[in-house]
């Protein structure tokens, strides 16, 4: 299991201690739940003796998906891990829909609105609402890991691979770059631009090789726009044709198109990185390369959370992680800034919005209802959905339970925008004999 982050009663981070100690804690009367998703425990004195190892928490960003992991840099342990899930595309989406009412609106037959957007300015350091999202989810786990652990050092993956250290090798230092990691660059590249396919047959988690679209012997070269993944097979029977030859031209022509990943990682990996320097712990940053070359040096599978917990130069040479159960967070967002719904036409269909907190609770709060009588008899426990009325819906992972009076509920956590689940145990190959 991972380690449960623990807390004093001046809510200074102690160092996370096992699952059975914390039962223990819980037990003895020494502790009480600050947070249940993520578990949190806060102890009931102050521990200002209390001797803490430095932690590091290690950050892989990602377009839809970023992994956090802490590690102990002196035992090589990964104490706590979690995925967290952005919402990016649902914001682009809803942007895109509200442009679209509008735009629309002003070609009617209505009083004459004449455009602002042509005329505004942006501020330096300005990022489209949905890459600012991304951002800002990672810079908030990572203050909240701050407070609940003693970090006292960051690392990120700053690139998944380096164009211009592939291209000149010796720009980084030879002794680096010319090295085995020069060919991780290479494929943390290929990987992302071809989704871990054959380029050919399209087949998935099989062993892909570097195969050149016009062979080298035909005149090509190593330059990446030449480079695509192939299965041993479909290289075997390409042979020495050309792509166009083999019989699929388009891939000439995909193989120079840019990344949509790698263009929203680049627009936002700078901005993460000058956040992350604003708390004033030292930042470390690497490479897409130097994470695969760790994995594969340590035989690990390919997770967002142990692709964090080995980035950076910083990574040992044992990473203990295997009773990690890592978190899996979802962005959710607070609430719909939409004061009422409307219908395809675009006219109202409800009511405008009132206060969000009713009788104490507000839709997305965690809550447990033990209710003692009548038809909803039972123990629930979920989020909930709040009516003016009183009655309130809690969605289980059994559904949705309707009608439950507010005088059975109990609030759990207050809803923070983000929805948890805990993951499964990741299965670690057998070691080499």
């Amino acid at each position: 299991m991972s380690r449960i982050l623990v807390v004093d009663a001046q809510r200074q981070p102690l160092m996370p201690c096992r699952p059975a100690r914390a039962r223990q804690l819980l037990k003895e009367g020494k502790a009480a739940i600050l947070r249940h998703a993520p578990f949190v425990l806060i102890l009931k004195t102050s521990r200002p003796e209390a001797v803490v190892q430095p932690l590091r928490v290690k950050l892989d960003p990602g377009a839809t998906t970023s992994g956090i992991a802490v590690v102990n840099d002196l035992s090589g342990e990964v104490v706590w891990a979690a995925e967290v899930s952005h919402r990016g595309q649902e914001i682009r989406e809803a942007l895109t829909k509200r442009r679209a009412v509008r735009r629309s609106r002003r070609q009617r037959k209505t009083r004459h609105r004449p455009r602002r957007f042509a005329n505004r300015r942006r501020s330096a350091g300005w990022l489209a609402p949905s890459l600012r999202s991304r951002v800002l989810n990672l810079l908030t786990w990572v203050n909240r890991l701050r407070r609940w652990c003693p970090v006292a050092a960051l690392s990120q993956e700053l690139t998944k691979f380096d164009p211009a250290a592939m291209q000149d090798p010796t720009l980084s230092g030879v002794a680096y770059q010319q090295g085995q990691l020069m060919g991780y660059e290479v494929r943390a590249y290929l990987l992302e631009k071809w989704q871990r396919r054959c380029a050919y047959c399209q087949q998935l988690s099989i062993r892909l090789q570097v195969e050149h679209l016009v062979p080298k012997s035909r005149g090509g070269s190593d330059r990446i726009s030449n480079l695509v993944l192939a299965c041993g097979a479909c290289n075997l029977v390409k042979g020495n044709k050309t792509a166009e030859e083999f019989g699929f031209p388009h891939l000439m022509t995909q193989a120079k198109t840019p990344l949509a990943s790698v263009a929203v990682m680049n627009a936002t990996r700078w901005e993460l990185f000058r956040a992350l320097q604003q708390t004033g712990l030292p930042v470390e940053v690497g490479t897409g390369g130097r994470t695969a070359f760790h994995r594969a040096s340590l035989e690990l599978p390919k997770t967002h959370w142990i692709d964090a917990a080995v980035v950076g130069a910083s990574t040992p040479e044992q990473v203990h992680l295997k009773d990690v159960r890592p978190w899996l967070i979802s962005s959710t967002g607070w609430q719909r800034r939409q004061m009422t719904l409307v219908d395809r036409y675009g006219f109202p269909r409800t009511k405008a919005k009132q206060r969000s907190r009713i009788l104490g609770f507000r839709t997305g709060d965690v809550v447990r209802a033990q209710v003692l009588q009548g038809s909803k008899a039972g123990s629930y426990l979920g989020r909930v959905a709040v009516r003016a009325s009183g009655s309130f819906n809690i969605t289980t992972e059994q559904g949705t339970v309707q009608g439950i009076g507010h005088c059975w509920c109990r609030l759990l956590q207050h809803r923070d925008g983000y929805q948890y689940q805990q993951g499964k145990e990741t299965a670690f190959p057998p070691a080499r004999l």
